[in-house]
């Protein structure tokens, strides 16, 4: 902003302009060296009268200018305003109109306002922007700077009587942009964070970013690159050109997103490789805002978007491993293996299928849980290539030949555990063998065989013989009785 004598002159009189330029990036060159083009101003307010001073102006200009077909404000009050094709060099850090160094926090602000409101299209806020440049860079040291008597070059600028001025609309407009600095200015940091739970193949898991001020709050409505590697970002994921619309995007390398009130972006992200990652890039504030100054001296030096610095962050992850589980199926009193053994691979409930790799359930063709049969000669089976992590368990179907008789269906043997990635659980399932039938101690009392703990089969030919001889032990029993009785 400038203010001067005359209106003609007041388009002139503009202390130093803030242009857009990345920090570390001001080598642009705006305009031609030779005959130069009227200032022209962008947007803003004006006001009338002028600042007091020697001599007092018609009117100051409180906006941008247009230089290069760029957007700029001024810096260094009343100086003069610089032409629409006005040649300009790299500049230094932006000082005030005293020559000293902006206090860290004024500085700050600038960098943040500049970042945030450089190329806004209201007035009312072109007009607050270009006030607080002012209000910060051209504040008198004492009451003696603002002398009426005192020249352009040496005034210092009256924040109070340009903001009485303002419409409304601007003054309100001043203390939202005041206030937003010191709740945002930086230096930002950012940062990625990985989904809590394991990352597998194919499978999308939801990703963090977070952007953050200089008082460790979130940042809302920062624009942020998200490029993904070894992954895409899911369908779902909603780019910048696309905010509003809740349609889904097809998956994609890299999206552009807003961080959301919370200064968060978050995405879900599928892992194609081992090892996926995320990487966020965005445009934050400088620490120090940074000025272009003109080739011809005597002109102001501009700002506007300038002041900027590129802030990026990543995450990766490795993508889990499958691993497997290994049951073996034992004698409970011999702790040898028994093959036969049918088992169902469960989750943790004992009910639902586990998953394997790819996160489907592992059914069999009946649409249960999968069973398997252990080994006839170690008694074991493995079952391979299963999530990791994840809680499983073995349950018994039914029992070996053998093992029959202590099988309870209700409530069947089982066994479980958690899978490691890239490990092999070991589980064991024991069995109670089947008891053997006790001979009766001759003149002791009958023996009760143990109710379902011994297996007896019988054949037809071998019921019809124990028949006979219980019919002939009977006859003998009968005839050594008769001949008893006659001795």
């Amino acid at each position: 902003m400038v203010w001067s004598p005359n209106p003609r002159a007041g388009r002139r009189a503009l202390t130093s302009l803030i242009a857009v330029a990345l920090l570390g990036a001001l080598s642009v060159t705006v305009g031609a060296p030779a005959a130069s083009a009227a200032s022209q101003e962008g947007i803003g307010y004006e006001v009338k009268p002028g600042q007091p001073m020697n001599p007092t102006p018609s009117r100051n200009w409180l906006g941008s200018y247009i230089v290069g077909g760029q957007q700029v404000f001024c810096v260094s009050f009343q100086l003069k305003a610089p032409n629409t094709d006005e040649e300009y060099k790299p500049g230094d850090e932006l000082l005030t109109k005293w020559g000293t160094k902006l206090p860290a926090d004024q500085a700050a602000n600038i960098s943040y306002l500049l970042l945030r409101y450089g190329d806004t299209k209201k007035p009312e806020e072109a007009a607050a922007l270009a006030h607080l440049l002012h209000s910060w860079t051209a504040a008198p040291r004492s009451a003696a700077d603002l002398d009426a008597s005192l020249t352009a070059d040496k005034i210092g600028y009256d924040a109070d009587f340009h903001l009485a001025k303002l419409p409304a609309d601007a003054q309100a407009a001043v203390t939202r942009l005041t206030n937003e600095a010191e709740t945002n200015r930086g230096p930002w940091t950012a940062s990625v964070t990985t989904p809590k739970d394991d990352q597998h193949v194919g499978t999308a898991g939801e990703w963090t970013v977070t952007v953050k001020n200089a008082k460790g709050k979130g940042v809302a409505d920062v624009a942020v690159k998200l490029t993904a590697t070894a992954a895409t970002l899911a369908e779902g994921t909603e780019t910048t050109a696309d905010a509003g619309n809740s349609s889904p995007q097809a998956a994609a390398k890299d999206v552009t997103l807003k961080t959301g009130a919370d200064g968060t972006v978050k995405v879900s992200l599928t892992p194609t490789g081992d090892k996926p990652g995320l990487a966020a890039s965005l445009t934050a504030p400088a620490d120090r805002p940074y000025v272009r100054a003109p080739v011809n001296t005597g002109v102001q030096r501009v700002v506007s978007t300038g002041g900027e610095k590129e802030l990026t962050a990543q995450g990766v992850v490795n993508v889990a491993k499958p691993g497997a589980v290994q049951v073996t199926k034992v004698d409970a009193d011999s702790g040898k293996g028994v093959g036969g053994a049918v088992l169902r691979i469960t989750g943790a409930d004992k009910a639902t299928a586990a998953l394997d790799q790819d996160g489907k359930p592992l059914n069999g063709a009946d649409g249960k849980p999968a069973v398997v049969t252990t080994d006839g000669k170690t008694g074991a089976v493995t079952v391979e290539n299963l999530r990791a992590p994840q809680d499983v368990c073995v349950v018994e179907v039914s029992a070996p030949p053998g093992y029959t008789n202590a099988f309870d269906p209700k409530n069947p043997p089982s066994a479980c555990g958690k899978i490691e990635s890239g490990k092999t659980l070991a589980l064991t399932v024991s069995n109670k063998p089947n008891e053997i039938p006790h001979a009766i101690p001759a003149g002791g009392p009958p023996t009760v065989l143990a109710q379902g703990a011994v297996e007896t089969s019988y054949s037809t030919a071998g019921v019809a013989g124990l028949g006979l001889l219980a019919l002939l032990g009977s006859a003998l029993v009968g005839l050594a009785a008769r001949r008893a009785s006659r001795r």
